[in-house]
């Protein structure tokens, strides 16, 4: 870790003395990862950072508000739909970093979506997590596919977040549709629901809640569930065998941005591969966008995991997404369990 932030440190404070002033930051990812960039970038570039936490959905809501009299600079990380709908809006600026070409392609299309509104930073597949040791106790079988959820013994075992509140889960609905077709995804959601045992307000809750003891299974990001094991909790994960799709982590510039130059080079600092690197020094796993970024061991290998052709210009649009969460609240949670 201390080499990382040595690392860091350098890069930016290569930048220099043009990098004073100050930042205004939405972070949407876990706060030790927010508040490392923020540290490390405000005492070796002099700009002081003022760095507030906030989910994506919330995030959003505050970019909305704000539209007409921007006191935000920069909103980093959070799952991509949310950037994508904001890119869509006019809420934010488009603009080409020279790191571009570093990055890798899922990164790539990220901005080409947005029109370059918006860049990947990281990636997250959707998977499965369980705690290893109510399996054992029940003497059931980890669940390694979207059908194995539905089976009698994960009855009220089973927690995912609610689409409303959530990126990660309105990712597992979008994922299902572009699976199984929308049908037969809103037919699978109805019989899961019969396991579900509640639907959490936050991404990161039911795996928390795996990890404690307090559900069998969660649907999550998979590097949640590493965040959790690390920590020495009796949890293990799995990616559907029919195949799963992924967050894509963003970076966006505010439009109308009142720090806009300081803005822009913290914008080039995170896209470096030091500055990635801090997701790791947090004990957060998703994969980086940089390609020249070390990759750590635990991170989920793209390699072994079926990853779909996740559609993420249509299932980031701001129509799609109220349709669909809108037919979730009214065809699945309105539902008795």
């Amino acid at each position: 870790m201390k080499k990382t932030i040595l690392l860091a440190a350098t890069l930016a404070a290569s930048m220099g003395a043009a990098a004073q002033g100050q930042v205004n930051i939405i972070c949407s990812v876990q706060a030790d990862w927010c508040n490392m960039m923020a540290t490390v970038y405000s005492r070796t570039t002099g700009t002081k950072v003022n760095m507030s936490m906030k989910g994506s959905g919330e995030a959003l809501a505050q970019l909305i508000a704000e539209k007409d009299n921007p006191k935000t600079d920069i909103w980093f990380g959070g799952t991509g739909d949310p950037h994508l709908q904001a890119a869509e809006q006019g809420l934010t600026l488009e603009y080409k970093s020279p790191l571009l070409p570093q990055l890798y392609p899922w990164a790539r299309k990220q901005a080409e979506d947005a029109k370059y509104r918006t860049v990947g930073v990281y990636l997250g597949p959707v998977g499965f997590g369980f705690n290893t040791e109510l399996l054992a106790r029940k003497k059931a079988q980890a669940p390694k596919s979207w059908a194995d959820l539905l089976k009698p013994e994960y009855k009220g075992e089973v927690q995912m977040a609610n689409p409303a509140s959530s990126g990660t889960a309105y990712t597992v609905i979008a994922t299902l549709v572009q699976i199984m077709g929308e049908d037969k995804a809103f037919d699978y959601l109805k019989s899961l629901h019969k396991n579900i045992s509640t639907y959490t307000r936050s991404g990161t809750a039911p795996i928390k809640a795996a990890a404690r003891g307090e559900t069998m299974v969660s649907i999550s990001f998979v590097h949640d569930v590493t965040t959790e094991a690390i920590q020495g909790f009796p949890v293990g994960s799995a990616t559907p065998s029919e195949g799963t799709g992924a967050e894509i982590g963003s970076l966006s510039i505010v439009k109308g941005a009142r720090n806009m130059e300081v803005a822009k080079k913290f914008y080039e600092w995170a896209l470096t591969p030091g500055a990635q690197q801090f997701g790791v020094a947090a004990k957060q796993f998703q994969l980086p966008s940089n390609s020249a970024t070390a990759i750590d061991p635990r991170m989920p290998d793209p390699k072994k995991i079926k990853l779909i052709n996740y559609d993420y210009a249509k299932y980031g649009a701001s129509a799609e997404r109220r349709r669909l969460i809108a037919k979730w609240e009214k065809e699945i949670n309105s539902l008795p369990r």
